[in-house]
């Protein structure tokens, strides 16, 4: 069982920066695939960006490359999304989540994954 809390969510002027972080439980946290997702008002949940479990790979949803980093600790069993020049459309509320695959899966969908933390809210205003 993989236990997810995301963290750094908050409000913040179109043109900032945040950086989102997910604490995860489990020893083999360094070979599961992380993702995020986000989810607007009113909206479906959506694909934001992964990175599989040997680190070779990074992918993202064409909205948020350049702006949008991920990367992960696997000493801290930490996954980080650092967000920069930030605009009223990423306003969402974003979850972690977990697959216990290393790589090779479709990594936009979010049926792929197993687990999912509860999320942090992200506003941006204009």
């Amino acid at each position: 069982q993989v236990q997810l809390v995301e963290s750094g969510g908050g409000l913040v002027q179109a043109g900032g920066s945040l950086r989102l972080s997910c604490a995860a439980s489990g020893r083999t946290f360094s070979r599961y695939t992380m993702g995020w997702f986000r989810q607007a008002p009113g909206k479906e949940r959506t694909f934001v960006g992964a990175i599989n479990g040997i680190r070779t790979s990074t992918y993202y949803t064409d909205s948020v490359k350049g702006r949008f980093t991920i990367s992960r600790d696997d000493a801290k069993n930490t996954l980080n999304l650092q967000m920069n020049n930030l605009e009223p459309g990423d306003t969402a509320l974003y979850y972690c989540a977990a697959s216990p695959a290393i790589s090779g899966i479709n990594y936009r969908l979010g049926s792929n994954y197993n687990y999912w933390g509860r999320g942090t809210q992200v506003t941006v205003s204009s």
